[in-house]
Order: structure tokens, then C-alpha cells, then sequence
């Protein structure tokens, strides 16, 4: 009975850990710079410490990226709209939520 108590004590820790953790400013910039994320069927974006993206989806598009309040924002030219989203990250894979709450996730690829 011990075991099960414990158990459930517990247990509100373990659903935390595998949450999608909310990240700042700085953490958007540790998560971005440098990284290419797949986001599956041929479909990828890298991120440089220039502040250039680039999104491929049978081709690339260029734009430029941004973190906002700590939020992370682009813009594709065009375009001179820049569109913001918030970032959440559970192990490898990045999550963007729009305004609306839709969301688009991201896997770190080599």
C-alpha cells in the first residue's frame, strides 16, 4: 500500500516531465541558432545566428527570424508582416503555437 501511495505522489512529476515546457527569449535563441528542424515529409527549416531562415518544401523560401518578447517571429518577404509564435520544446522536438493555439512541431535534424 506504501508503494502504491508513493507512487501516486509522485505521479503529478512524472506527467510534468513530459510535458512541452514554455520557452523564453533566450531559451528561443538557444533552441533556434543554428538548428535545422523537420517537420516530416520533405518539409525542413534552418535557422543561422544571422537571423536568416530558410523553409523547404520542394523549395526554398528565405525570410528572416526574430525572438519578440519571448516569442519567436518571421517574416517572409514579399511580405513585410511578421508573424509571431510561442515556442515550447519537449526533448528534441520544438513546438510554435499560433495566436489561434494551432500548432506546428519541429524535430532537431542533423
Amino acid at each position: 500500500m506504501r508503494r502504491f501511495a508513493l507512487i501516486l505522489l509522485l505521479w503529478p512529476e512524472v506527467l510534468a516531465a513530459e510535458e512541452f515546457q514554455q520557452l523564453t527569449g533566450d531559451e528561443i535563441l538557444l533552441a533556434l541558432s543554428g538548428k535545422k528542424l523537420d517537420y516530416g515529409e520533405g518539409v525542413s527549416q534552418t535557422f543561422d545566428d544571422r537571423m536568416h531562415t530558410q523553409y523547404f518544401s520542394g523549395h526554398p523560401s528565405a525570410g528572416r527570424w526574430a525572438v519578440r518578447e519571448d516569442r519567436y517571429c518571421s517574416v517572409w518577404p514579399p511580405s513585410d508582416i511578421w508573424a509571431c509564435y510561442d515556442v515550447k520544446q519537449l526533448g528534441d522536438i520544438i513546438r510554435f503555437v499560433d495566436d489561434a493555439g494551432g500548432t506546428t512541431d519541429g524535430t532537431y535534424t542533423e
